[in-house]
């Protein structure tokens, strides 16, 4: 077993230092093959995506109330291992995190200056960008996350097999081949996809503080002060990584969810309060009412650049992260049932998501359109622009630097945990040693790109390359289900 840990460990590493010192050394290149690949998916695969996606919401709701709803994440008399706030806060941290920062106010503005079927500016833009990013950050992800999730917790706890992505296959293909060349195909694969994912949102975390201490105090925005951002935060997430679950990541991911909440409030008082409880309300009824038409919407006689420049991209970019973040909620979901689990990783998130962008993007597009245009021009810095004409702004934008700072260090700590965990046969308190081998790759890649301006090259490459693990997801649902009525043939029989 310990050489399978080496060898998915060594290949993994391999691979990512290979792709980085590729996009270093020739980013153009890099980047053309990247964003070929990249648009040939989201223009002959919209479709896939789409289906894809829409799947995996309707798999999530059906299981949870069908008669498995009951089975527990564990022994029956298992307990689940957190409070319900605490599983909450870890699992939004890790799922979301700095991207509600960063696109909190860019993307509705962005939508409202720029949206698809309606005039810009207008009260029907408005609605569009409420609506459109609701839809982008609600259910959806959270029950793409959920499918690598829930098996894996299932598999993990119930059965008592390794934390890894492969073991979710051993329903259907059996534990040796699980444990063979196609288990470990999945394993570096799924790596891979953490590695690039968490190392692109880094590195856009270090541009997005850096931009906030420039807007609020001045300190330039250069390679000197990144570094130094990259070398902070890099301590803080390798303790807090090191402590372990127990301290550093749950006392982190309660600090979050009280600073955002405390941003939000903040924000919601001083910002247009009518309009932001109007917003909501609307925003939640275009999305029950529009939510299966606008979950297969896609032009088959027109354009389609807006869907794709938006709306694959994000199925694409959150089937890329699924690895990772359901890696890290199936670790801290024991004794969780499965309707209990689902609910609590799809629902409820996704009403986080809506508050978020109900008070950020209403406060943003309340301030009219030349504010809207002035901050969607650096989306790094958007935040910012809209805070800057709010009472107390500075204030908002300190706390907002603060969030970013406690978001980054959960994202990069969670994904530390997880890789090592992955790449150590799916041990469920790995080494001190491999997390720190995988913090310190993590920040030199983030790093090493922002260098060559690669970071949003390698989030097109990172969403290309997890192409095929919208496969692997698919599988792991019909694999979980065979499980499932393997455990009710099973209890029959011993009820007989």
């Amino acid at each position: 077993m310990k050489k399978r840990d080496n060898n998915v460990f060594y290949i993994s590493l391999v691979i990512v230092l290979l792709i980085s010192l590729w996009g270093i050394i020739s980013p153009d290149t890099f980047g053309n093959i990247a964003n070929n690949v990249f648009n040939f998916l989201t223009t002959k695969f919209g479709w896939f995506y789409l289906i894809a996606m829409f799947f995996f919401v309707v798999f999530m709701i059906v299981l949870a109330f069908s008669r498995y709803g009951s089975i527990k994440l564990g022994p029956d008399d298992s307990k689940p291992e957190y409070s319900f706030i605490t599983w909450f806060a870890m699992l939004f941290s890790a799922g979301m995190g700095i991207g509600l920062v960063f696109w909190g106010v860019a993307e509705p503005l962005n939508h409202y200056m720029n949206p698809m079927g309606v005039e810009a500016a207008t009260s029907e833009a408005a609605n569009f960008a409420i609506f459109s990013s609701f839809l982008h950050w609600g259910i959806h992800p959270w029950a793409n996350y959920a499918v690598i999730a829930l098996p894996l917790a299932y598999m993990q706890f119930r059965k008592n097999k390794p934390g890894l992505i492969s073991s979710i296959f051993i329903p259907l293909i059996g534990e040796e081949k699980a444990n063979g060349p196609i288990g470990k195909f999945i394993d570096i694969l799924a790596i891979f996809a953490t590695v690039a994912g968490v190392a692109t949102s880094l590195g856009l975390g270090v541009l997005q503080i850096n931009s906030g201490l420039n807007y609020l105090f001045g300190i330039p925005i250069n390679t000197l002060v990144n570094i130094i951002i990259i070398a902070i935060v890099t301590c803080l997430f390798m303790a807090s990584a090191i402590s372990g679950l127990d301290k550093g990541i749950k006392i982190l991911s309660n600090t979050n969810v009280i600073l955002a909440a405390a941003l939000m409030i903040l924000t919601f008082i001083l910002g247009p309060t009518l309009e932001i409880l109007n917003s909501l309300t609307n925003g939640i009824g275009m999305y029950l009412g529009n939510f299966i038409e606008e979950s297969f919407k896609i032009n088959p006689f027109g354009d389609n650049s807006w869907i794709n420049g938006w709306r694959i991209f994000y199925w694409a970019w959150w089937i890329a992260w699924a690895p990772f973040v359901g890696v890290f909620i199936a670790r801290i979901s024991r004794g969780r049932t499965i309707k209990e689990f689902i609910l609590g990783v799809t629902l409820i998130p996704a009403l986080g998501s809506f508050l978020w962008f109900a008070v950020f993007g209403t406060t943003g597009i309340s301030l009219g359109p030349e504010i809207a245009q002035e901050a969607i021009k650096v989306t790094e810095t958007a935040l910012f622009v809209v805070a800057e004409h709010l009472p107390l702004g500075s204030l908002i934008s300190l706390v907002a630097i603060l969030l970013l700072c406690t978001f980054f260090v959960t994202s990069a700590d969670s994904a530390t945990f997880v890789l090592a965990m992955m790449s150590r046969s799916g041990d469920l308190n790995p080494d001190t040693r491999t997390k720190v081998i995988w913090g310190i790759i993590q920040s030199m890649m983030a790093f090493a790109l922002m260098l060559a301006g690669g970071l949003q090259v390698l989030q097109t490459a990172s969403i290309a390359a997890a192409f095929p693990f919208a496969f692997v997801m698919i599988f792991a649902c019909f694999s979980f289900l065979r499980a499932l009525r393997q455990e009710d043939v099973k209890n029959m029989v011993e009820n007989k």
